[in-house]
Order: structure tokens, then C-alpha cells, then sequence
């Protein structure tokens, strides 16, 4: 975590003690003697103001609409307002059968798609007893990782932008291209990516793929150290993000926070660690926690994060093992096309999956992973049949927006989209 400065941006025009020449520039926090802060309140006082920020504002990461009521540049109080993008996946979850749910997943968070289908899949696993192959494990730990730094790069470049860093929004995109071209060599996609099945995945990986990846794992850390040179010192970052939107590790835990948002308060909670899954215990990377709960930290977090993700993803590829990624079951995966055309059982077997789908067994399942935006759930309860008749996601954006009010209420206007930026939400995953 970098050593965090303190400072405040003056305009010399204003204060021409600081400098010459004009311009922008920071100085120390002096307190201007004999200058109290009710004689201005008092003069300037006057009616509340009530804006709206959304639901097409295109800072706001989504068809969000805030509702601010203002005293002078001050928000006194704040509504989000939710719902338009609701496109009712759960409640259409319960009309598809078991396989047919993982296109909805891809809808959710369509910044990190991988990690939505692998957490689905898992939790059907779960309640049908299915154990999924070593290869499997590794694979689906791969691409949760990848698109743990696909999210964060958008958050990074569409946060600059938000702050005026225009630069960084240039260098983060250009590394999630390369990453769009590897969920496009390996599912024929680029968000919509749909990779999971039931058992296993739509396929294995094709050759040249892990080649493509380390190329990847090999260039990126140049790509993040220019970002830090550019933001973690800059004065106007600095100015911009450090004490805004601070929320204690009290409240944070009060309100649900989860993932970076919660880490950067000082509670270091990461579900990959703390509930273990697909062998995560046996990986060596650190959970990056702040101190201070503000934007600077929740940056720093996340910055540290897509560091973690680059040590797993090259101890992944190290133990990757051979084999086959789908298991060699005939309840869930469809037997091979040579089998189903020469031997009677393997055809019946195909001929019962396509028609009847995947039956799961009486039952209920709860599985969490820690997704790029913080702690995932998925419930699933099956009757027998080869639809759910309940689906519910826990997700993490839907809880931290909760915190949005707590966080802006008496900050300054100009506060309010960076505050909303920092918590990085996606309207897809809330509304569903």
C-alpha cells in the first residue's frame, strides 16, 4: 500500500502566497487565521434544492438515478432509485432448465461474466453431488482470476474518467482488449461468454490459449506500475479521493459491504480465504486491506488486488493438470458424438439429456465465491425436475449501493460521483 500524503489543491490566482504564474498547484493545510465557518452560513443561507443526477447521466456506471436534496454545494440528503434495467433473471431462472440459467449469469455482471457462470455452476453442483474434475477446478480458477483484473480495469479507467484522468482510461482498456480476446479464444465471445456447464465447461481450452495467457500475465504489471505513477502521487488524486466517501469498518460491516469496499475500511474478509473453495487455501496471495476507508484506499486496494490475482493466475498455470475438464457423468454431460452414434446406452443418455435436460434431485444449494465486486451468493432449490423452482443471488453490487447515502450525506456535490465511481456497482447484477 503507498504511504499516503496528505495535502490540498489551492488555485494560486487565489491564493498568490503559493506560487506564481497561475495554475493549479498543492500545499500543506494551513487554516486561515480567524476565519470561522458559521459567518459564512449564516449569510448565504436559503432553500433546500432538489436535483437529479441520472438515469441517463453517463457517470453514474449504469441507468442509476440519484435524488439529491442540497443545501448551497452540500448534500443533505440522498435517494437512489432503482429499476430500470430490471430484466427479471431470477424469476426467469424458474422457466429454463439447469444449463439453459447460464446465459442469464453472463447478463448480471457483464464486466466479469466468467466469475458469475463458474459461481451458478458451482452451486447446482453443490446440491447435485457432482464433483467436477482437477482440470476443472484449475480452469474455472483461471478465468474467475482473469476477470477479477477485467473488472477492476474498467473500475480504474471509468473512475479516472470520472476524476478527469483521462490517460488511464486509454491504458486500462487496452489490457482488457486483451482479455476480450481471450474469453473470444476460448468461448466465441466476448462478454456473453456462457463458459460453464453442468460437470464441467462448454469445452477444454484450445491450444495456444495458455500461451496466450502468460503473454498476457508477462506485460500487464508495466501497464499497472504506469497507472500508479500516474495516480497514486498525483496531487490532484490525491485531493480528489483521500477523507472522501469514508465509511468506518463498523458501518461497513453494518450495511453488508463486501469485497474491496469493505476491505479498504480494515476488515479483511475475502470469501477465498475465509470459505475456501477449489483449493484457494493452497494458493499463496495476500488480501489487501486499507486503514482509512475513503476512495484513495479503495483504489489501493483494488490496484493490489489485480497484483494478488497475477500471483494466482501463475500458480494456476503451473499446476494445471491433464485430463478431461467435464466428468463422465451421464446425468449431467452429454456423451461424446462417436459413443452416442455407435453404442446404444451412450445414445438413450444423449437422447434423455436433450429432451428431458439436467435433473437435479430434491434439494437446496448455497454457494458464495468472491467475486470481483465482493462476496457473490447463489441459492438454488430444485423439486426433482430439470428446472429450478427458486433462484436467488446475493449480489454484492445491490448491497453496497445500500451504502451510497451513508457515504455522500454532507459531502459536496462535486464528492457525489466519485463516492458512486469508488463503490464499483454494475445495474445489471442490482436490478436483475
Amino acid at each position: 500500500m503507498a504511504t499516503r500524503k496528505r495535502t490540498v489543491v489551492y488555485d494560486v490566482r487565489r491564493h498568490p502566497e503559493l506560487g506564481a504564474g497561475g495554475g493549479i498547484v498543492s500545499a500543506p493545510i494551513v487554516p486561515v487565521e480567524g476565519e470561522v465557518a458559521s459567518d459564512y452560513s449564516e449569510n448565504f443561507s436559503g432553500e433546500h434544492m432538489l436535483i437529479n443526477i441520472g438515469p441517463q447521466h453517463p457517470a453514474t456506471h449504469g441507468v442509476l438515478r440519484l435524488v439529491l436534496e442540497l443545501d448551497g454545494e452540500t448534500v443533505i440528503r440522498c435517494i437512489p432509485h432503482i429499476g430500470y434495467l430490471h430484466s427479471s433473471f431470477e424469476k426467469l431462472g424458474e422457466y429454463r432448465d439447469w444449463n439453459q440459467i447460464v446465459p442469464l449469469t453472463d447478463r448480471m455482471d457483464y464486466l466479469a461474466p466468467l466469475i458469475y457462470n463458474c459461481a451458478y455452476a458451482m452451486a447446482v453442483e453443490k446440491m447435485m453431488g457432482v464433483q467436477v474434475t482437477e482440470r476443472c477446478k484449475v480452469v474455472r480458477v483461471i478465468l474467475m482470476e482473469l476477470d477479477r483484473i477485467f473488472s477492476h480495469l474498467l473500475w480504474l479507467g471509468t473512475t479516472g474518467i470520472d476524476l478527469g484522468a483521462f490517460t488511464v482510461f486509454l491504458y486500462t482498456f487496452q489490457e482488457r482488449e486483451r482479455i476480450y480476446n481471450l474469453h473470444e479464444s476460448y468461448t466465441g465471445a466476448r462478454i456473453t461468454t456462457s463458459s460453464t456447464r453442468i460437470g464441467g465447461m462448454m469445452a477444454d481450452l484450445p491450444a495456444g490459449w495458455i500461451e496466450q495467457l502468460q503473454s498476457f500475465i508477462s506485460n500487464f504489471p508495466r501497464t499497472l506500475d504506469e497507472v500508479e505513477t500516474l495516480l497514486t502521487n498525483n496531487a490532484i488524486w490525491i485531493g480528489r479521493t483521500q477523507d472522501v466517501g469514508v465509511i468506518t469498518a463498523e458501518d461497513a460491516v453494518n450495511f453488508g459491504l463486501s469485497g474491496a469496499n469493505l476491505r479498504a475500511s480494515g476488515v479483511a474478509y475475502d470469501v477465498r480465504k475465509d470459505r475456501p473453495y477449489y483449493d484457494y487455501e493452497s494458493y499463496d496471495f495476500d488480501v489487501p486491506v486499507g486503514e482509512h476507508g475513503d476512495i484513495y484506499d479503495r483504489y489501493l486496494c483494488r490496484m493490489e488486488e489485480m497484483r494478488q490475482s497475477l500471483r494466482i493466475l501463475q500458480q494456476a498455470i503451473s499446476r494445471l493438470p491433464g485430463g478431461p475438464i467435464n466428468v463422465s457423468d451421464p446425468r449431467v454431460i452429454l456423451p461424446g458424438k462417436t459413443a452416442t452414434m455407435n453404442d446404444m446406452e451412450s445414445m438413450i443418455h444423449h437422447f434423455k439429456i436433450v429432451m428431458e435436460g439436467v435433473r437435479a434431485p430434491v434439494g437446496e444449494s448455497w454457494f458464495s465465491v468472491e467475486s470481483s465486486k465482493g462476496e457473490l451468493g447463489m441459492y438454488v432449490v430444485s423439486d426433482g425436475g430439470s428446472k429450478p423452482v427458486r433462484w436467488r443471488v446475493r449480489g454484492p453490487s445491490f448491497i453496497n449501493i445500500a451504502a451510497l447515502p451513508h457515504m455522500i450525506e454532507g459531502a459536496l456535490l462535486s464528492d457525489v460521483i466519485a463516492v458512486n465511481a469508488s463503490l464499483d456497482i454494475v445495474l445489471g447484477e442490482i436490478d436483475r
